[in-house]
Parts: structure tokens; sequence; C-alpha cells
């Protein structure tokens, strides 16, 4: 049945009872763990505080879109927001659009080099 001794003898050692089973599965509950520690949880966290800031969205709010449009909140509805890109012009946004709002005396970024 077997080829050599050998092979026999390690056939019997490999049916072991329970321990050799879970040291089998350990790894792989690591990796899991470990998964969920460093992939799934920061993204539930980001995704909580992005849906706070949006919940938490007023009028006369200074937004910044996911596409890099800058605007001012003028109507906040169940979903959409009212957006003032420039005067006069108000375009409507899907409220989960919306990557980050600026505090109002946020100083801006200067962007002249002065050599």
């Amino acid at each position: 049945m077997f080829a050599t001794p050998a092979f026999a003898q390690t056939a019997g050692a490999a049916a072991g009872g329970p321990q050799d089973m879970l040291i089998q599965f350990l790894p792989l509950v690591g990796l899991v763990l470990l998964f969920y520690f460093l992939m799934i949880r920061p993204q539930q966290k980001r995704m909580k505080l992005h849906q706070q800031m949006i919940s938490n969205l007023k009028r006369n709010d200074t937004v910044v879109l996911n596409s890099g449009v800058i605007g001012k909140v003028v109507r906040v509805e169940d979903k959409e927001i009212g957006l003032e890109i420039a005067q006069g012009v108000t375009i409507k946004v899907v409220k989960g659009m919306i990557s980050e709002v600026r505090v109002r005396g946020e100083p801006a970024p200067a962007n002249d080099s002065k050599a």
C-alpha cells in the first residue's frame, strides 16, 4: 500500500487530534484579525466621520466637492444641497459628493512665490 515504511509512519501522524486542526487554522484566524484591524475598522471610522460631517451641514458653510469645486451652501435638503459656485450660479449637489467642510475663518494658502 505505501511505497516505503517512512510514508507509513507519517500517514498515521497526519491524522492527529483537534489540537493539530487548531494549529492549522490559527494562522488563518490571525490573518482575518489583521485584515479587520488594518482595513475594515479604519474605513468604518472614516465613513462615520464623513456621515457626521454631512449631517452637520448648514447654510453659508464653504464646502469642497470630490471634483475639487469649492462653493457656499445656500440650501440644505435631505439628500441634496444647493451650492453657489459663483455669484448668481447655484447648482444641486448630492451630499455624498462633499469631501470636506471648510471652517469659515480658515486662511487660504498663498501660492505666489516671493523670490
